[in-house]
């Protein structure tokens, strides 16, 4: 990965597309501190110090880096963008006009885009809202009775409104600039960016709370992570198909081979991100009906409110394997995979064309999805389990939706960097 890096540093062409990469990321984090028209900045800062991030809003906190609990103009991070992203996902499969789109390749695609733009803001009015309205009440940073606005009116809200609003179109358009000018997925790479700028704070966290030897053997675990991490991420099931050979006028096509590659993590990191913002909806009902004495919530304060609970866990577990199961079947259509290849002339060697290769598919993809959705269980209980063993923040640093971001995004982006080396080196060829 450093050699990729090195050699890319050492082209001028990906020279300049690195540094304006990493423009953009100081730009980012440096909307990232700034804060918000109206914030007390001071009392702010005391409070985040009395606090932890492992409340309801942990996850959103976690994609903006630690913006969210400072109320800065970049608060909400990307998380309105992903939430949008993952909505119009699923809208594809339900609604035909967006399937259509979908299919009418590139003109089609920059529909669902700007369709993804206008949830992103919407969603972003919504979160702004209910996060402004949480610092005029109080509840935002609980256990701190601080007040975190100058003036609670009306009039300061909306314009914090706007400003995290605005923040979060900032955002858009700095990973629209990378995606067009930098190497790899712009939106990935702020992503990447925000999850990391909370991996030395956690760390060092842990090295302050438990001591030196504690650290280490966190840091061992880590790496050892990472390494099954990345293994299973580059892990695939690939079938092999074969195109038949067809005479189109005075010309021959086909005869050639290729394969479906199938991964073993087909989700991502989506299932983490469904089951956990799930599991938020009790909590957050929790937490508006604090003086409630119904059976009903002091059941889910006790149960579901507390990561380190084995009821929290083991929902946690199965809705991520749910999940997994859910997405993949929305992602990864067997029937329309099938219907393509019968239709190009190719098929699986053994298999015969069409209902046979659909069912194949179905065959094969359903065991692989298994060792896949228990794989992404078992990453996201790590920073749970760590609650329980050191006594840790649940946002600990290695596991979970932090630790599959990193890997996926690094692994992407040292992928394409490689890709244009390969482009502007020849040598190997004419060896």
């Amino acid at each position: 990965m450093l050699g990729a890096f090195a050699n890319a540093f050492r082209t001028p062409d990906l020279r300049k597309k690195l540094l304006f990469v990493l423009l953009i990321i100081a730009v980012f984090r440096l909307g990232s501190q700034i804060p918000a028209p109206g914030v007390h900045v001071a009392n702010v800062q005391d409070c985040f110090k009395q606090v932890s991030n492992s409340g309801i809003y942990g996850l959103i906190n976690l994609f903006s880096g630690g913006a969210l609990l400072q109320l800065t103009i970049f608060a909400l991070g990307i998380m309105p963008y992903i939430t949008a992203s993952i909505i119009l996902q699923l809208l594809v499969v339900v609604i035909p006009r967006l399937e259509t789109l979908k299919k009418e390749g590139q003109s089609g695609q920059a529909k669902i885009t700007q369709y993804t733009r206008y949830v992103t803001l919407a969603l972003a009015i919504l979160q702004a809202t209910g996060i402004v309205a949480l610092a005029r009440s109080g509840n935002l940073l609980q256990g701190c009775n601080l007040p975190l606005l100058y003036h609670n009116d009306f009039r300061t809200a909306a314009l914090m409104v706007i400003t995290m609003t605005a923040g979060t179109a900032v955002i858009m358009w700095l990973g629209e600039l990378v995606t067009d000018r930098g190497i790899g997925n712009g939106m990935s790479i702020l992503i990447f960016t925000q999850v990391v700028a909370t991996f030395p704070v956690a760390l060092w966290n842990v090295q302050k709370a438990k001591g030196p030897w504690v650290f280490s053997g966190v840091i061992l675990i880590g790496l050892v992570v990472v390494a099954a991490v990345v293994f299973i991420e580059q892990a695939q099931r690939r079938i092999p198909v074969q195109y038949a050979r067809r005479m189109v006028g005075r010309k021959m096509f086909g005869g050639s081979s290729t394969y479906i590659p199938l991964k073993v993590n087909q989700a991502g990191v989506i299932p983490v991100i469904f089951a956990s913002s799930l599991l938020y909806l009790p909590a957050m009902a929790v937490q508006f009906n604090q003086n409630s004495n119904s059976a009903f919530v002091g059941w889910v304060s006790t149960n579901l409110v507390r990561g380190d609970h084995p009821i929290y866990m083991a929902m946690y577990f199965l809705l991520i394997i749910f999940f997994t199961y859910f997405y993949v079947a929305i992602t990864f259509n067997p029937q329309e995979v099938a219907d393509n290849m019968k239709q190009y002339g190719g098929f699986i060697p053994g298999i015969r064309a069409g209902k046979p290769t659909e069912d194949y598919l179905n065959y094969v993809l359903s065991r692989i999805t298994l060792p896949g959705a228990l794989y992404l269980g078992m990453i996201a209980l790590i920073p749970l389990a760590a609650l329980v063993l050191v006594k840790a923040n649940s946002n600990f640093p290695f596991g979970g939706t932090s630790l599959l971001i990193m890997v996926g995004v690094a692994l992407d982006t040292v992928k394409q960097i490689e890709s244009q080396l390969q482009q502007r080196n020849y040598e190997g060829f004419l060896r």
